[in-house]
């Protein structure tokens, strides 16, 4: 699915972005994609992607326990 129209940046590859350079923002997964922002409508669905797979990676960690 398409994240970003503008710079053609699907869910797999803010995935990618965010698990192999551990990217945190949004900025961070622009950058490691290559690209940046450019009209911001994606930020938004960037920071919820980002959310949930901060939140998944929590319970993994409670979990583990």
């Amino acid at each position: 699915m398409y994240i970003c129209i503008c710079n053609a940046l699907t869910d797999s590859h803010v995935k990618q972005a965010i698990g192999e350079a551990g990217s945190t923002r949004p900025s961070e997964v622009y950058a490691a994609c290559g690209c940046r922002a450019q009209c911001g409508n994606c930020v938004k669905k960037l920071l919820g992607i980002l959310r949930d797979l901060a939140d998944q990676g929590a319970g993994e960690l409670q979990g583990a326990d």
